[in-house]
């Protein structure tokens, strides 16, 4: 089965890809399509509304299987107007780069004495016809809490900024520096793989 991902990033493409490998599905993105695709407003509350606006929208515009993805940062103890949330790329209503991101979460990282405890709360919305949906922004696909620092690792992964500033709470290693371990998203990954043959048990 073909399934549209909802995005142009290559880098959220492939952890998809790696956490449904198992599965008998074909993913693909929009740039894989010779067709143009609509300019989404995410005006949702939370991530799972604005996977749900993205899917909708592209599901409309493509009639084919197709899910999209949203996530939220979100640090303990930080005050609520200084909260990320669905906004991570965007601050003060400007999308910022892999860079600018680096520069911006380095200084709110700075600033909070490099002792801020971070998670990311992901989202995802399934369309497989007009009948038939799967969401979920369950605990099960959130990241696992991490340490954010304001010096970057010299690693940097394109679509992915932040895991340069993130440290694994119990080595306080960078992320990409731990050998034991995969990555940041692992605990992510292996949720989106059942929540995938979850949903296509159901439907088929």
């Amino acid at each position: 089965m073909k399934i549209l991902y909802g995005t142009t990033n290559r880098a959220k493409l492939k952890l998809m890809r790696d956490a449904t490998a198992p599965l008998n599905i074909d993913i693909i993105c929009l740039d894989d399509l010779e067709q143009s695709h609509p300019e989404i407003v995410e005006n949702g509350k939370n991530p799972l509304e604005n996977a749900e606006i993205k899917a909708r929208a592209y599901y409309k515009s493509f009639s084919m299987p197709v899910f999209s993805c949203d996530s939220g940062l979100y640090f303990d103890g930080l005050d609520e107007a200084l909260q990320p949330g669905t906004y991570v790329r965007r601050v003060n209503g400007r999308e910022l780069t892999d860079e600018e991101m680096l520069v911006y979460y380095s200084k709110l990282a700075r600033e909070n004495r490099n002792k801020l405890i971070a998670r990311y709360r992901n989202a995802i919305f399934l369309i497989f016809d007009e009948n038939t949906c799967f969401s979920s922004m369950d605990i099960s696909i959130a990241s696992e809490p991490f340490i954010l620092t304001s010096v970057p690792h010299e690693k940097r992964e394109k679509g992915f900024p932040l895991d340069s500033l993130s440290l694994h709470i119990e080595t306080g290693k960078y992320y990409y520096d731990l050998t034991e371990r995969t990555t940041l998203h692992d605990n992510m990954n292996i949720g989106l793989g059942k929540f995938f043959e979850n949903a296509l048990s159901k439907f088929s």
